[in-house]
C-alpha cells in the first residue's frame, strides 16, 4: 500500500559531522573529539529508535492495529535490548583478539628479587611455578580489560551490571608523587649518613680488623686439654685459673690495646671528624671496643661450659678427690660443695678480666673513664645454672661410690662394732668363740 512504511522511509540519512581542516590546539582537539563522540552516539541512538519503530509498525500492521501509537517505555526497552546485544557481541570480538604476552625478562626480574633460601626444595619450585602462572593470568586479564575499556564504551544499562561482575582496576596510590626522580634524594641521604654515622668512618674498620686479628682464635682460659694432664686438686685449679686470666689480660693489653692506642696517636684516625662530632665519635669507638671485649669473654665462657656437656665427656676435666675418715666420719675432701665452687669460680674469674680498660677519650686526655666490658648478666647466669646441673649429673657416680662405702663399712666407725665387742666380752666367751 502507499502508506506502508518501509526501511527507506523510516531511516533518516546519517548526518556526519563536517571534517575539521583548520589547525587546532590539543585542548580544542580533545573538545572536538568529545562532541564528535557525543554526536555519533546520538546518531546510533536515533538509528536504534528508528529500527524499533519499524519493528513496532510492522508488528501492528500484521495484527491490524495500524493507528496504535507506540508506547515510549516499549521503545526504550527495545533500544536497551539492542544496545546490550551489540555491546556483548562487540565485547566478545575484542576478547578473542590476542593480547601482547608478558615478557620473560619481567618474570626473571621478579624471581631475582626473591631470596634464594625461599626457592630451595621441590615443593617451593612448584609453588614458584604456580605463582608465575598466576602472574601471567592476572597480566592477561588486565590487558584484556584495558583494551576493552579503550575500545568500547560500556552503556549505562542495569541489566549489564548484573551480567558483568568485574572488580575495579587497581588505582595508583594517592598522595605519592612519582614524577620526581629518587636518585638525587638518595645521594643526598647517603652523604648525610656518611657524614653523621660514625660507624662508617674508616677508623672503625681498622678497629674491627685489630679486634678480629687479636681475638678470633684466642681464649682467656682454655681447659680443653686439661684432661690429658690428669686429675688436679681444686686449690691448684683455682690458682691456675687466676694466673691464666691475669696472663691473658696482660697479653691483650700489650698487643691489641697497644695497636688501638697507636692508631689514635696518628692524626689520620680523626680525618673528617668535626669538632662537634668528636664526642659522638669517641662514644662510637668505646661501644665498638666494648662489644669486642664482651664477645671474647662470652665466647670463653661458652667454651668452658661446653667442657661439662653430659653427652660428650671426652674433654671433661678431672679433679682429685680423697675419701677421708676423721672423727668417726667418712667424707670426700674437698667436699662436693667446694668442688662446685671451684668450677663456678672460673666464670667469675673470666667476668673479672679486662674490667679496667681505658676509653680512647680518657687515654688521649688523661681521664679515668673505662670501657663497659662486663660479662652480660644473662650469660653469667646461664653459665652457672648449666654448670650446676652438669656437676650434679657428673657426681652421681662418686656419690654412689661413697654410699657403698657407708653401707658396707659404716658400722665399723659409727660405734656399732665397738658396742658389739663389749657385749661379746661381757658374756665371757670360750677360747673357741674368741677364735
Amino acid at each position: 500500500t502507499s502508506n506502508k512504511r518501509t526501511l527507506r522511509t523510516l531511516f533518516r540519512p546519517a548526518a556526519l559531522p563536517p571534517p575539521v581542516i583548520s589547525e587546532t590546539s590539543p585542548s580544542q582537539k580533545k573538545l572536538l573529539a568529545y562532541h564528535r563522540d557525543k554526536e555519533q552516539q546520538e546518531i546510533i541512538n536515533q538509528l536504534l529508535i528508528d529500527r524499533a519503530l519499524e519493528v513496532y509498525y510492522i508488528t501492528m500492521e500484521e495484527t491490524g492495529e495500524r493507528d496504535a501509537a507506540p508506547p515510549i517505555t516499549e521503545l526504550h526497552s527495545i533500544v536497551r535490548k539492542h544496545s546490550l546485544l551489540n555491546y556483548l557481541f562487540l565485547k566478545k570480538c575484542v576478547q578473542r583478539n590476542p593480547v601482547i604476552p608478558i615478557q620473560q625478562q619481567w618474570l626473571r626480574s621478579m624471581l631475582a628479587m626473591v631470596p634464594q633460601s625461599l626457592m630451595e626444595g621441590k615443593e617451593r619450585e612448584l609453588l614458584t611455578e604456580e605463582l608465575l602462572k598466576e602472574v601471567v593470568r592476572d597480566y592477561e586479564t588486565s590487558m584484556q580489560r584495558c583494551v576493552l575499556r579503550r575500545v568500547l564504551i560500556k552503556p549505562h544499562i542495569k541489566e549489564l551490571d548484573a551480567l558483568e561482575e568485574e572488580t575495579p582496576l587497581p588505582s595508583l596510590p594517592l598522595g605519592l608523587d612519582f614524577s620526581s626522580t629518587w636518585h638525587d634524594s638518595y645521594i643526598k641521604a647517603k652523604k648525610r649518613i656518611t657524614s653523621t654515622l660514625c660507624i662508617l668512618h674508616p677508623t672503625m674498620k681498622t678497629l674491627l680488623d685489630f679486634g678480629y686479628t687479636a681475638f678470633f682464635n684466642f681464649l682467656v682460659v682454655d681447659f680443653s686439654r686439661s684432661r690429658l694432664k690428669g686429675p688436679v686438686d681444686c686449690k691448684s685449679f683455682k690458682t691456675d685459673v687466676s694466673l691464666r686470666c691475669s696472663k691473658a689480660e696482660d697479653e691483650i693489653m700489650g698487643t691489641w690495646y697497644q695497636r688501638v692506642f697507636g692508631l689514635f696517636t696518628q692524626s689520620e684516625a680523626l680525618d673528617g671528624v668535626k669538632l662537634d662530632q668528636l664526642e659522638s665519635f669517641c662514644n662510637c669507638v668505646a661501644v665498638l671496643l666494648s662489644n669486642q671485649v664482651k664477645e671474647l669473654l662470652q665466647r670463653t665462657t661458652e667454651v668452658f661450659v661446653k667442657l661439662f656437656d653430659p653427652e660428650d665427656k671426652s674433654r671433661l676435666p678431672l679433679f682429685k678427690m680423697d675419701l677421708t675418715f676423721d672423727e668417726n666420719r667418712m667424707e670426700f675432701y674437698p667436699s662436693l660443695q667446694d668442688l662446685e665452687e671451684a668450677i663456678l669460680f672460673v666464670v667469675d674469674c673470666i667476668g673479672q678480666t679486662l674490667q679496667n680498660v681505658q676509653t680512647v677519650h680518657a687515654m688521649l686526655t688523661g681521664g679515668t673513664a673505662t670501657l663497659d666490658t662486663e660479662l652480660p648478666a644473662h650469660i653469667a647466669q646461664w653459665a652457672k645454672s648449666t654448670l650446676k646441673k652438669s656437676i650434679r649429673d657428673n657426681l652421681e657416680g662418686p656419690k654412689e661410690h661413697f654410699k657403698g662405702y657407708v653401707e658396707s663399712y659404716g658400722w665399723l666407725v659409727d660405734g656399732t662394732a665397738e658396742e658389739r665387742i663389749k657385749r661379746f666380752v661381757a658374756g665371757q666367751p670360750s677360747f673357741d668363740e674368741y677364735t
